[in-house]
Protein backbone atom coordinates (compact mmCIF):
# COMPACT_ATOMS: atom_id res chain seq x y z
CA UNK A 1 0.00 0.00 0.00
CA UNK A 2 1.35 3.41 -0.98
CA UNK A 3 2.28 5.75 1.86
CA UNK A 4 0.14 8.82 2.36
CA UNK A 5 1.66 11.94 0.77
CA UNK A 6 2.78 14.80 3.00
CA UNK A 7 3.01 17.36 0.18
CA UNK A 8 1.09 17.46 -3.09
CA UNK A 9 1.83 19.78 -6.00
CA UNK A 10 -1.31 19.89 -8.15
CA UNK A 11 -1.74 20.97 -11.75
CA UNK A 12 1.91 21.45 -12.67
CA UNK A 13 3.19 21.03 -16.21
CA UNK A 14 5.95 18.65 -17.22
CA UNK A 15 6.84 18.02 -20.84
CA UNK A 16 3.55 19.60 -21.81
CA UNK A 17 1.52 17.29 -19.59
CA UNK A 18 -0.58 18.35 -16.57
CA UNK A 19 0.70 16.43 -13.54
CA UNK A 20 0.38 16.06 -9.78
CA UNK A 21 3.50 15.41 -7.72
CA UNK A 22 3.14 13.47 -4.47
CA UNK A 23 5.91 13.72 -1.87
CA UNK A 24 6.49 11.72 1.30
CA UNK A 25 9.44 11.54 3.69
CA UNK A 26 11.47 13.91 1.52
CA UNK A 27 11.17 11.72 -1.56
CA UNK A 28 9.07 11.50 -4.67
CA UNK A 29 6.15 9.19 -3.97
CA UNK A 30 4.43 9.44 -7.33
CA UNK A 31 4.22 11.65 -10.40
CA UNK A 32 0.82 11.15 -11.97
CA UNK A 33 -1.53 12.76 -14.45
CA UNK A 34 -3.37 15.67 -12.91
CA UNK A 35 -6.51 14.48 -11.15
CA UNK A 36 -8.64 17.51 -10.17
CA UNK A 37 -11.00 15.49 -7.98
CA UNK A 38 -8.49 13.23 -6.26
CA UNK A 39 -8.45 13.62 -2.46
CA UNK A 40 -5.09 13.61 -0.70
CA UNK A 41 -6.17 13.69 2.94
CA UNK A 42 -4.19 15.92 5.29
CA UNK A 43 -1.33 16.54 2.87
CA UNK A 44 -0.24 20.10 2.31
CA UNK A 45 -1.50 20.93 -1.18
CA UNK A 46 -0.08 23.55 -3.52
CA UNK A 47 -1.88 24.53 -6.71
CA UNK A 48 0.83 25.09 -9.28
CA UNK A 49 -1.59 26.83 -11.62
CA UNK A 50 0.06 25.30 -14.66
CA UNK A 51 3.60 26.30 -13.71
CA UNK A 52 6.39 24.12 -15.06
CA UNK A 53 7.74 21.42 -12.73
CA UNK A 54 11.53 21.08 -12.92
CA UNK A 55 14.16 19.49 -10.71
CA UNK A 56 15.93 22.08 -8.57
CA UNK A 57 18.76 23.51 -10.64
CA UNK A 58 22.38 22.68 -9.81
CA UNK A 59 25.10 25.28 -10.41
CA UNK A 60 28.54 23.69 -10.67
CA UNK A 61 30.47 26.97 -10.74
CA UNK A 62 29.89 29.89 -8.36
CA UNK A 63 31.94 32.31 -6.28
CA UNK A 64 30.42 33.15 -2.90
CA UNK A 65 33.36 35.25 -1.64
CA UNK A 66 33.08 34.17 2.02
CA UNK A 67 35.44 34.14 3.84
CA UNK A 68 37.36 37.29 3.11
CA UNK A 69 35.31 39.25 0.59
CA UNK A 70 31.90 39.45 2.25
CA UNK A 71 31.37 42.97 0.92
CA UNK A 72 31.00 41.38 -2.55
CA UNK A 73 28.88 38.43 -1.43
CA UNK A 74 28.49 36.23 1.61
CA UNK A 75 27.15 32.73 1.89
CA UNK A 76 23.74 33.90 3.15
CA UNK A 77 23.21 36.38 0.30
CA UNK A 78 24.57 33.96 -2.30
CA UNK A 79 22.20 31.23 -1.17
CA UNK A 80 19.33 33.74 -1.18
CA UNK A 81 20.08 34.54 -4.81
CA UNK A 82 20.32 30.82 -5.51
CA UNK A 83 16.93 30.09 -3.92
CA UNK A 84 15.11 32.84 -5.78
CA UNK A 85 16.91 31.83 -8.97
CA UNK A 86 15.69 28.22 -8.75
CA UNK A 87 18.95 26.62 -7.61
CA UNK A 88 18.85 23.88 -4.99
CA UNK A 89 22.58 23.15 -4.94
CA UNK A 90 25.56 25.31 -5.78
CA UNK A 91 29.24 24.45 -5.95
CA UNK A 92 31.50 27.30 -4.89
CA UNK A 93 35.09 27.89 -5.91
CA UNK A 94 38.02 28.11 -3.52
CA UNK A 95 39.23 31.65 -4.28
CA UNK A 96 38.32 33.03 -0.88
CA UNK A 97 40.64 34.66 1.67
CA UNK A 98 41.97 32.51 3.14
CA UNK A 99 41.77 30.11 0.24
CA UNK A 100 39.68 26.98 0.82
CA UNK A 101 42.75 24.75 0.95
CA UNK A 102 42.35 23.13 4.36
CA UNK A 103 39.54 21.49 6.29
CA UNK A 104 38.64 24.26 8.79
CA UNK A 105 37.79 26.65 5.94
CA UNK A 106 35.54 24.07 4.29
CA UNK A 107 33.86 23.33 7.59
CA UNK A 108 33.30 27.02 8.31
CA UNK A 109 31.70 27.52 4.90
CA UNK A 110 29.39 24.56 5.36
CA UNK A 111 28.54 25.75 8.87
CA UNK A 112 27.57 29.20 7.59
CA UNK A 113 25.34 27.61 4.95
CA UNK A 114 23.60 25.37 7.48
CA UNK A 115 23.07 28.28 9.84
CA UNK A 116 21.48 30.60 7.28
CA UNK A 117 19.69 28.13 4.96
CA UNK A 118 19.38 24.88 6.95
CA UNK A 119 16.85 23.29 4.55
CA UNK A 120 18.62 24.42 1.41
CA UNK A 121 19.74 25.57 -1.02
CA UNK A 122 22.77 23.45 -0.22
CA UNK A 123 26.38 24.49 -0.57
CA UNK A 124 28.97 22.10 -2.00
CA UNK A 125 32.50 23.53 -1.69
CA UNK A 126 35.16 23.03 -4.35
CA UNK A 127 38.56 22.67 -2.73
CA UNK A 128 41.77 24.28 -3.93
CA UNK A 129 43.89 22.12 -6.21
CA UNK A 130 47.11 23.68 -4.92
CA UNK A 131 47.91 25.47 -1.68
CA UNK A 132 46.85 29.11 -1.79
CA UNK A 133 46.07 28.57 -5.50
CA UNK A 134 49.73 29.23 -6.26
CA UNK A 135 50.15 26.27 -8.60
CA UNK A 136 53.06 24.81 -6.63
CA UNK A 137 52.38 22.52 -3.67
CA UNK A 138 49.33 20.28 -3.92
CA UNK A 139 46.52 20.98 -1.46
CA UNK A 140 45.60 18.25 1.09
CA UNK A 141 42.84 16.86 -1.10
CA UNK A 142 42.13 13.75 0.96
CA UNK A 143 41.44 15.92 4.00
CA UNK A 144 39.30 18.32 1.98
CA UNK A 145 37.29 15.52 0.39
CA UNK A 146 36.64 13.99 3.80
CA UNK A 147 35.02 17.18 5.13
CA UNK A 148 32.84 17.82 2.09
CA UNK A 149 34.65 19.15 -0.98
CA UNK A 150 33.02 17.64 -4.06
CA UNK A 151 35.73 18.62 -6.59
CA UNK A 152 39.04 20.46 -6.85
CA UNK A 153 40.10 23.43 -8.95
CA UNK A 154 42.69 26.16 -9.15
CA UNK A 155 39.89 28.28 -10.60
CA UNK A 156 41.14 31.45 -12.32
CA UNK A 157 44.79 30.62 -11.69
CA UNK A 158 45.23 27.46 -13.79
CA UNK A 159 48.24 25.28 -13.12
CA UNK A 160 50.68 26.03 -15.95
CA UNK A 161 53.13 23.25 -15.05
CA UNK A 162 51.70 20.22 -16.86
CA UNK A 163 53.61 17.69 -14.75
CA UNK A 164 52.30 19.26 -11.55
CA UNK A 165 48.78 19.40 -12.99
CA UNK A 166 49.05 15.72 -13.89
CA UNK A 167 49.97 14.81 -10.32
CA UNK A 168 47.08 16.91 -9.03
CA UNK A 169 44.61 15.12 -11.30
CA UNK A 170 45.94 11.75 -10.15
CA UNK A 171 45.73 12.75 -6.49
CA UNK A 172 42.16 14.01 -6.88
CA UNK A 173 41.16 10.80 -8.64
CA UNK A 174 42.65 8.74 -5.82
CA UNK A 175 40.20 10.36 -3.39
CA UNK A 176 37.29 10.01 -5.79
CA UNK A 177 36.93 13.64 -6.83
CA UNK A 178 37.08 15.28 -10.28
CA UNK A 179 39.25 18.24 -11.23
CA UNK A 180 37.67 21.34 -12.75
CA UNK A 181 40.10 23.30 -14.90
CA UNK A 182 39.88 26.94 -15.92
CA UNK A 183 41.36 26.64 -19.40
CA UNK A 184 43.55 29.66 -20.05
CA UNK A 185 47.14 29.92 -21.17
CA UNK A 186 48.63 32.11 -18.41
CA UNK A 187 50.98 33.82 -20.87
CA UNK A 188 48.38 34.95 -23.42
CA UNK A 189 46.74 38.11 -22.04
CA UNK A 190 45.34 36.41 -18.93
CA UNK A 191 42.06 37.87 -17.67
CA UNK A 192 42.07 40.50 -20.41
CA UNK A 193 38.28 40.46 -20.37
CA UNK A 194 37.86 41.21 -24.07
CA UNK A 195 38.22 38.98 -27.11
CA UNK A 196 41.14 39.70 -29.43
CA UNK A 197 39.56 41.03 -32.60
CA UNK A 198 37.88 44.02 -34.17
CA UNK A 199 36.31 45.29 -30.95
CA UNK A 200 39.50 45.12 -28.88
CA UNK A 201 41.41 46.83 -31.70
CA UNK A 202 38.86 49.63 -32.01
CA UNK A 203 38.85 50.18 -28.24
CA UNK A 204 42.63 50.05 -28.00
CA UNK A 205 42.50 47.20 -25.49
CA UNK A 206 44.75 44.19 -25.26
CA UNK A 207 42.51 41.26 -26.14
CA UNK A 208 42.79 37.57 -25.45
CA UNK A 209 42.59 35.22 -28.46
CA UNK A 210 40.43 32.14 -28.39
CA UNK A 211 43.55 29.97 -28.76
CA UNK A 212 44.50 30.94 -25.20
CA UNK A 213 41.55 28.83 -24.07
CA UNK A 214 41.78 26.13 -26.73
CA UNK A 215 45.43 25.27 -26.16
CA UNK A 216 44.70 24.47 -22.52
CA UNK A 217 41.59 22.50 -23.50
CA UNK A 218 43.76 20.40 -25.80
CA UNK A 219 46.31 19.80 -23.03
CA UNK A 220 43.65 18.68 -20.58
CA UNK A 221 42.04 16.35 -23.10
CA UNK A 222 45.37 14.70 -23.87
CA UNK A 223 46.02 14.21 -20.16
CA UNK A 224 42.54 12.84 -19.51
CA UNK A 225 43.01 10.39 -22.37
CA UNK A 226 46.51 9.33 -21.35
CA UNK A 227 45.64 8.92 -17.66
CA UNK A 228 42.11 7.56 -18.25
CA UNK A 229 40.97 10.03 -15.57
CA UNK A 230 38.05 12.44 -16.02
CA UNK A 231 38.72 16.18 -16.23
CA UNK A 232 35.96 18.79 -16.27
CA UNK A 233 36.49 21.92 -18.39
CA UNK A 234 35.06 25.15 -17.02
CA UNK A 235 33.19 27.93 -18.88
CA UNK A 236 33.96 26.97 -22.49
CA UNK A 237 33.45 29.91 -24.83
CA UNK A 238 34.67 29.26 -28.37
CA UNK A 239 34.54 27.11 -31.51
CA UNK A 240 38.17 26.00 -31.27
CA UNK A 241 37.59 24.46 -27.85
CA UNK A 242 34.41 22.75 -29.01
CA UNK A 243 36.25 21.10 -31.87
CA UNK A 244 38.71 19.48 -29.45
CA UNK A 245 35.95 18.45 -27.02
CA UNK A 246 33.74 16.97 -29.74
CA UNK A 247 36.60 14.94 -31.18
CA UNK A 248 37.67 13.75 -27.71
CA UNK A 249 34.18 12.55 -26.86
CA UNK A 250 34.00 10.69 -30.16
CA UNK A 251 37.16 8.82 -29.07
CA UNK A 252 35.64 8.03 -25.67
CA UNK A 253 37.81 10.40 -23.63
CA UNK A 254 36.38 11.02 -20.15
CA UNK A 255 36.13 14.77 -20.53
CA UNK A 256 33.13 16.89 -19.59
CA UNK A 257 32.50 20.58 -20.15
CA UNK A 258 30.30 23.47 -19.12
CA UNK A 259 29.41 26.84 -20.55
CA UNK A 260 27.59 29.85 -19.13
CA UNK A 261 24.49 31.81 -20.10
CA UNK A 262 26.49 34.84 -21.21
CA UNK A 263 28.35 32.84 -23.88
CA UNK A 264 24.98 31.85 -25.33
CA UNK A 265 23.38 35.30 -25.23
CA UNK A 266 26.10 37.95 -25.65
CA UNK A 267 29.00 38.61 -27.99
CA UNK A 268 32.12 40.75 -27.78
CA UNK A 269 29.95 43.69 -28.90
CA UNK A 270 28.65 43.88 -25.30
CA UNK A 271 31.92 45.46 -24.11
CA UNK A 272 31.71 48.24 -26.70
CA UNK A 273 31.89 51.56 -24.92
CA UNK A 274 34.25 50.02 -22.33
CA UNK A 275 31.32 48.39 -20.53
CA UNK A 276 32.99 46.74 -17.56
CA UNK A 277 29.78 44.92 -16.58
CA UNK A 278 30.40 42.70 -19.63
CA UNK A 279 34.06 42.08 -18.77
CA UNK A 280 34.35 38.39 -18.01
CA UNK A 281 36.99 35.66 -18.20
CA UNK A 282 37.09 33.99 -20.68
CA UNK A 283 35.88 36.98 -22.66
CA UNK A 284 32.69 37.15 -24.67
CA UNK A 285 33.43 35.92 -28.17
CA UNK A 286 32.08 36.39 -31.70
CA UNK A 287 28.63 35.73 -33.14
CA UNK A 288 30.02 32.59 -34.79
CA UNK A 289 31.24 31.33 -31.41
CA UNK A 290 27.86 32.08 -29.84
CA UNK A 291 26.03 30.07 -32.50
CA UNK A 292 28.48 27.19 -32.10
CA UNK A 293 27.98 27.20 -28.33
CA UNK A 294 24.22 27.03 -28.80
CA UNK A 295 24.60 24.02 -31.08
CA UNK A 296 26.94 22.38 -28.56
CA UNK A 297 24.48 22.59 -25.64
CA UNK A 298 21.82 21.04 -27.83
CA UNK A 299 23.89 18.12 -29.17
CA UNK A 300 25.55 17.20 -25.85
CA UNK A 301 29.09 18.36 -26.64
CA UNK A 302 28.63 20.67 -23.66
CA UNK A 303 27.43 18.64 -20.68
CA UNK A 304 26.05 21.32 -18.44
CA UNK A 305 25.32 24.96 -17.86
CA UNK A 306 26.86 26.90 -14.96
CA UNK A 307 26.58 30.55 -13.99
CA UNK A 308 30.21 31.30 -13.06
CA UNK A 309 28.46 33.66 -10.63
CA UNK A 310 31.13 36.26 -9.86
CA UNK A 311 29.75 39.11 -7.73
CA UNK A 312 31.72 42.33 -7.31
CA UNK A 313 31.04 45.60 -5.52
CA UNK A 314 29.86 48.52 -7.67
CA UNK A 315 32.98 50.58 -7.05
CA UNK A 316 35.20 47.76 -8.31
CA UNK A 317 33.52 47.73 -11.71
CA UNK A 318 33.17 51.52 -11.96
CA UNK A 319 36.77 52.04 -13.07
CA UNK A 320 38.78 51.99 -16.30
CA UNK A 321 38.24 48.79 -18.27
CA UNK A 322 41.77 47.47 -17.74
CA UNK A 323 41.46 47.92 -13.97
CA UNK A 324 38.05 46.33 -13.50
CA UNK A 325 37.81 42.73 -12.28
CA UNK A 326 36.31 40.10 -14.54
CA UNK A 327 32.95 38.59 -13.68
CA UNK A 328 29.19 38.65 -14.07
CA UNK A 329 26.68 38.09 -11.27
CA UNK A 330 24.47 35.28 -12.54
CA UNK A 331 22.43 33.39 -9.94
CA UNK A 332 19.47 35.79 -10.11
CA UNK A 333 19.15 35.67 -13.88
CA UNK A 334 20.27 32.28 -15.23
CA UNK A 335 16.89 30.52 -15.15
CA UNK A 336 14.82 33.06 -17.10
CA UNK A 337 17.66 33.90 -19.48
CA UNK A 338 18.31 30.30 -20.47
CA UNK A 339 14.60 29.43 -20.63
CA UNK A 340 14.53 31.91 -23.52
CA UNK A 341 16.57 29.29 -25.40
CA UNK A 342 13.68 26.85 -24.95
CA UNK A 343 11.28 29.44 -26.35
CA UNK A 344 13.57 29.95 -29.33
CA UNK A 345 13.78 26.21 -30.01
CA UNK A 346 17.50 25.96 -29.27
CA UNK A 347 16.70 23.54 -26.42
CA UNK A 348 13.74 21.44 -25.44
CA UNK A 349 12.62 20.93 -21.86
CA UNK A 350 14.43 17.59 -21.56
CA UNK A 351 17.73 19.16 -22.66
CA UNK A 352 17.18 22.01 -20.20
CA UNK A 353 16.85 19.50 -17.35
CA UNK A 354 19.94 17.66 -18.55
CA UNK A 355 22.05 20.81 -18.62
CA UNK A 356 20.92 22.34 -15.34
CA UNK A 357 20.37 19.25 -13.19
CA UNK A 358 21.02 15.76 -14.50
CA UNK A 359 24.56 16.08 -15.84
CA UNK A 360 25.89 18.21 -12.96
CA UNK A 361 24.48 15.63 -10.53
CA UNK A 362 26.03 12.73 -12.46
CA UNK A 363 29.46 14.31 -12.94
CA UNK A 364 29.86 15.55 -9.35
CA UNK A 365 28.02 12.81 -7.47
CA UNK A 366 25.14 14.94 -6.20
CA UNK A 367 21.57 13.76 -5.56
CA UNK A 368 19.46 13.77 -8.72
CA UNK A 369 15.71 13.96 -9.17
CA UNK A 370 14.26 12.31 -12.27
CA UNK A 371 10.79 12.34 -10.63
CA UNK A 372 10.89 8.59 -10.15
CA UNK A 373 9.54 7.06 -6.95
CA UNK A 374 12.23 7.33 -4.28
CA UNK A 375 14.10 10.20 -5.91
CA UNK A 376 14.92 13.17 -3.64
CA UNK A 377 12.05 15.66 -3.77
CA UNK A 378 14.26 18.54 -4.91
CA UNK A 379 12.21 20.60 -7.36
CA UNK A 380 11.02 24.00 -8.45
CA UNK A 381 7.91 25.49 -9.97
CA UNK A 382 8.70 27.89 -12.78
CA UNK A 383 6.19 30.36 -14.18
CA UNK A 384 7.49 31.01 -17.71
CA UNK A 385 5.15 33.94 -18.27
CA UNK A 386 5.92 35.97 -15.13
CA UNK A 387 7.41 39.30 -16.16
CA UNK A 388 9.72 41.38 -14.01
CA UNK A 389 12.50 43.87 -14.50
CA UNK A 390 16.06 43.15 -13.37
CA UNK A 391 17.15 46.01 -11.14
CA UNK A 392 19.54 46.35 -8.24
CA UNK A 393 16.49 46.09 -5.99
CA UNK A 394 15.10 42.88 -7.53
CA UNK A 395 18.47 41.11 -7.37
CA UNK A 396 19.10 39.07 -4.21
CA UNK A 397 22.86 38.84 -4.71
CA UNK A 398 25.03 41.60 -3.30
CA UNK A 399 26.75 41.68 -6.68
CA UNK A 400 24.77 43.84 -9.11
CA UNK A 401 27.40 43.54 -11.84
CA UNK A 402 25.51 42.24 -14.85
CA UNK A 403 25.04 43.51 -18.39
CA UNK A 404 21.37 42.51 -18.13
CA UNK A 405 20.41 45.25 -15.63
CA UNK A 406 17.27 47.03 -16.77
CA UNK A 407 16.11 44.12 -18.91
CA UNK A 408 12.57 42.82 -18.66
CA UNK A 409 12.80 39.19 -17.63
CA UNK A 410 10.26 36.59 -18.62
CA UNK A 411 9.96 33.72 -16.17
CA UNK A 412 10.41 33.34 -12.43
CA UNK A 413 10.86 30.56 -9.88
CA UNK A 414 7.73 30.57 -7.72
CA UNK A 415 8.56 27.62 -5.44
CA UNK A 416 11.69 25.76 -4.39
CA UNK A 417 11.52 22.54 -2.38
CA UNK A 418 14.47 20.51 -1.12
CA UNK A 419 13.90 17.04 0.29
CA UNK A 420 10.20 17.90 0.27
CA UNK A 421 10.67 21.01 2.41
CA UNK A 422 9.28 24.13 0.78
CA UNK A 423 12.15 26.60 1.10
CA UNK A 424 10.68 29.31 -1.08
CA UNK A 425 7.06 29.83 -2.14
Amino acid sequence: MMAAPELVIRNARRLGRAVDLLVSDGKVLELTDHAPDRYYGAARTVDAGGAILLPALIDAHTHLREPGFEYKEDIASGLAAAAHGGFGRIMCMANTRPVNDHAPITQAMLGAARKTWPQGPFLHPIGALTKDLKGQELAPMAELAEVGCVAFSNDGLPVADTERFRRAVEYAASVGRPVIDHCEDPHMAPAAGVNEGAISSRLGLRGQPDVAEAVQVARDILLAEYLAIPIHLAHISCIRSLEFIRAAKARGVAVTAETCPHYLLLTEEAVDGYRTEAKVNPPLRTQADLQAMRAAIADGTIDMLATDHAPHAAHEKDVEFDLAPCGISGLDTALPLTWDLVREGVLDEAAFRRLWHERPAEVFGLPANYFRPGDPADFILFDPEARWTLTTETMRSKGKNTPFLGREMRGRCTLLAMAGNVVLG
